[in-house]
């Protein structure tokens, strides 16, 4: 796909009802996964992860006559659970939303704080 039409895929759509502007609607490429395919993605990473662990060991156990190679799994197989969670609890970064123009009501805003400053003297 090209970068234009991949931009004009992933912009909001605004519709109009009876004259007036309704609010503008995702268009469903530019929408994030559900939460369910989230989950559902992190536990097989962390599973595939933590299925890694204990052949590295046994092979690290295996490969004892060449030591290097013996050693090198063994510290490929100690970080792999802290790693495997911290994948399994992180979740992709949120998209930032822009602020439309007239979305923000000035009327319902706070007063801006006063500025007086209060010496100890």
């Amino acid at each position: 796909m090209r970068a234009e039409e991949e931009t004009a895929l992933s912009t909001p759509v605004s519709t109009s009802v009876g004259g007036r502007r309704s609010r503008e609607s995702q268009v469903i490429t530019g929408a994030e996964r559900s939460y369910d395919e989230q989950l559902r993605s992190r536990r097989r990473r962390y599973l595939l992860m933590m299925s890694m662990r204990i052949p590295l060991l046994i092979a690290g156990a295996a490969c004892y006559t060449i030591p290097w190679l013996a050693i090198t799994l063994i510290v490929i197989s100690v970080p792999l659970p802290w790693m495997a969670v911290l994948v399994a609890n992180d979740r992709p970064a949120r998209k930032n939303r822009q602020v439309l123009p007239g979305a923000i009501n000035y009327e319902r805003a706070l007063p801006p704080a006063a500025s007086d400053v209060i010496d100890a003297d």
